[in-house]
């Protein structure tokens, strides 16, 4: 029967790879510690190392996306209010409405 390989979260290959950074244990203290192959703590070392600049870099770009979103979200609900009230301005003035597309 064949073992299933494991997997790991970004978080727990972070933490790895920041104790790999600290210098405080060996490679091989580590890999002991975290049930890991010395091989593997080394890529994910090379790999944190590689993508650091995006926990600074790819924040900001989601922050601006998510505020023009929330925008578009706010103006949505504005014209929505807006349209009611035409709507039952109309009504109550008895001047049909266009049909909703």
């Amino acid at each position: 029967m064949k073992s299933k390989r494991r997997s790991f979260t970004a978080e727990f290959k972070a933490q790895v790879a920041i104790e790999t950074l600290k210098g405080q244990e060996t490679l091989a203290q580590l890999s002991e510690r975290f049930n890991v192959s010395s091989v593997m703590i080394s890529n994910w070392k090379s790999e944190f190392l590689n993508n650091a600049s995006a926990a600074f870099t790819e924040k900001k770009k989601d922050d601006a996306k998510d505020r023009e979103l929330e925008q578009c979200y706010n103006k949505i609900g504005r014209l929505e209010m807006k349209l009611d009230f035409a709507k039952r301005a109309s009504k109550a003035l008895g001047i049909p409405m266009p049909a909703d597309d």
